[in-house]
């Protein structure tokens, strides 16, 4: 772990208000946008949010030395959401995924939208690898970690999102292709 972060741990498990506000600032934006594409509802993200950085101000302090904080963040914002999934919402067709598309990238364009919906359309596990290793830049091991899961499985589970994502992109383009013939 690099000597910052081993700092920001120290700093946490001590109640350093200006550790918390620095890991809100590190990390608000990629667990929002991460909490986003899993529950596909704004106001269920929002929410997400909020619940998660309660819950890591909570538990900051019983942080062990070694801990890898941002997979530690990822791991408290998945959490949240498997609650709340648990508690039986589905997600809902009001994704925002021009929002999404264009906070990643604000010139925009249709590939950003187009890969955002291939996203949505994948499932939860699939959807949550490609996240935490495509979007969010994390190690495969690093999101074993936070998936609770042996890194062996990690690379699998990727290997298979990929394809998924990318069968899922094709799908996509064939669906926007003009139809031959039709008049």
């Amino acid at each position: 772990m690099p000597g910052a972060d081993a700092d920001l741990v120290d700093r946490l498990r001590c109640c350093d208000r200006a550790a918390f506000r620095e890991l809100y600032a590190r990390y608000a934006q990629p667990t929002f946008a991460f909490l986003m594409r899993l529950a596909r509802r704004r106001d269920a993200a929002e929410d997400l949010q909020q619940e998660t950085w309660l819950a890591v101000a909570r538990h900051a302090a019983r942080l062990a030395p070694d801990s890898d904080v941002g997979a530690w963040v990822f791991t408290v914002a998945r959490n949240q959401f498997r609650s709340w999934r648990r508690r039986g919402p589905e997600p809902t067709d009001d994704y925002a995924v021009a929002e999404l598309a264009a906070a990643r990238h604000p010139v925009g364009g249709a590939g950003d939208v187009d890969l955002e919906r291939a996203l949505a359309a994948l499932p939860e596990m699939h959807r949550e690898i490609l996240l935490l290793v495509g979007v969010e830049g994390l190690s495969t091991d690093r999101a074993a970690h936070v998936l609770a899961i042996r890194p062996d499985a990690a690379r699998q589970r990727l290997a298979r999102a990929r394809a998924a994502l990318a069968e899922a992109l094709r799908a996509g383009d064939a669906d926007s292709e003009p139809q031959r013939g039709a008049s």
